[in-house]
């Protein structure tokens, strides 16, 4: 694994041209600031380097919440718009399934989108995305 970023408790890093995040936070009051959003929009630039990818994002143990002013950034973001093939969220539970649900259903409607419970299927929706995107080899 080459070129890992840490941003506070997240970790980002491309692995078979797939950007790879996993999010780690235990306090569930903590907010995820626009000022926190634009270091992870940063780090994600630098390691995709223009080429748009997959987005591998590890949720499993992720606690906490986005602001609305950091969901719309995320969201409108030229850099993440012009980088994001799809993404692959691992979920453990239903709070954060339905948070996920409804970012991409009010705020982020053109990216495709799974939702798994396990990094195999997560990585298998990944590599197929990138196949039709760039197309099979």
């Amino acid at each position: 694994m080459d070129n890992v970023i840490n941003v506070g408790y997240s970790k980002f890093w491309i692995d078979n041209d797939i950007l790879h995040c996993q999010l780690s936070n235990n306090n569930t009051q903590d907010k995820f600031e626009v000022s926190v959003i634009k270091l992870y929009i940063s780090a994600i630039d630098k390691l995709c380097n223009n080429e748009p990818k997959p987005f591998l994002i590890d949720l499993r143990d992720a606690n906490g919440y986005l602001t609305r002013d950091s969901a719309n950034l995320m969201a409108s973001s030229p850099v993440l718009t012009s980088l994001r093939v799809s993404e692959a969220y691992i979920l453990n539970n239903i709070g954060v399934r339905l948070v996920i649900n409804s970012y991409k259903r009010i705020y982020e409607t053109v990216t495709p989108f799974g939702l798994f419970d396990n990094l195999d299927a997560a990585m298998k929706y990944c590599v197929e995305s990138k196949n039709n995107f760039y197309g099979s080899n």
